[in-house]
């Protein structure tokens, strides 16, 4: 049996000018990643990451670790399918064209941007956030410029088909991704309803390491965003 590791990138810089890039924390949660595997003598045959900078700085760090440690960890391929779907047009562009036609969407919306400053802002966020992808997958949003949502979960599902589909057997491979196709790696693989990437999407933690075993067409999930990494220090763990 093959492995794939799909690992979440570490905490970026949201709500700020430079939503894309890693945090302070994030670069401290993709350190210990790499640390982690170099003390568990975890060695991987392939890896990949999107086109996005959080993944690219999230598999950096980890790089770095390990090759600090004299451990070998391979040149990653930028695999676009990768990356996530359009979380920042959805939440500049859409929501408040979103708005100012739908008054439910409006008092979630118009509570978040009252309360950007606050202590629950992010309780705030998500629901807000929540909503607005719910819409987008089911195809309540007429927004030309947005990818919608089947195109997003076909081209993920075909990024993970490839990465199966190029290696041998009896490989390890790791991929540095983001929470959406996290999702629709688990969904696929459950054979759940759609829908159930969204939810799946939610719980995916950063830098969190969720596990499937392959050989063939044949795929099972053995691990979901799993922090082994992080174990003892709950100060690290982060969703956003």
């Amino acid at each position: 049996m093959s492995s794939l590791v799909l690992a979440r990138h570490g905490q970026a810089c949201a709500f700020t000018e430079e939503p894309d890039r890693l945090s302070p924390l994030g670069w401290e949660q993709a350190a210990r990643l790499g640390r982690y595997w170099v003390a568990h003598g975890l060695k991987f045959d392939a890896v990949y990451h999107g086109t996005l900078r959080r993944q690219r700085e999230t598999f950096e760090a980890v790089a770095e670790e390990c090759k600090r440690a004299g451990h070998v960890f391979p040149e990653a391929e930028v695999l676009p399918g990768l990356d996530e779907y359009g979380t920042q047009d959805l939440v500049s562009v859409i929501a408040p064209r979103l708005a100012d036609s739908d008054p439910q969407f409006a008092m979630l919306w118009n509570a978040w941007q009252s309360g950007r400053q606050a202590i629950d802002r992010n309780r705030r966020f998500q629901l807000m956030f929540e909503a607005l992808v719910s819409r987008w997958i089911e195809g309540r949003i007429d927004e030309p410029s947005l990818e919608p949502w089947d195109t997003f979960r076909e081209r993920a599902e075909n990024a993970l088909l490839r990465i199966r589909e190029s290696r041998g057997r009896g490989v390890r491979v790791a991929a540095f991704t983001s929470g959406g196709p996290i999702g629709v790696a688990v969904q696929a693989c459950l054979r759940a309803p759609a829908s159930a990437a969204l939810e799946i999407n939610w719980r995916v933690r950063n830098t969190s390491l969720t596990t499937f075993l392959f050989s063939g067409p044949r795929i099972s999930l053995d691990g979901f965003n799993e922090l082994p990494h992080l174990s003892g220090t709950p100060e690290l763990v982060s969703f956003r």
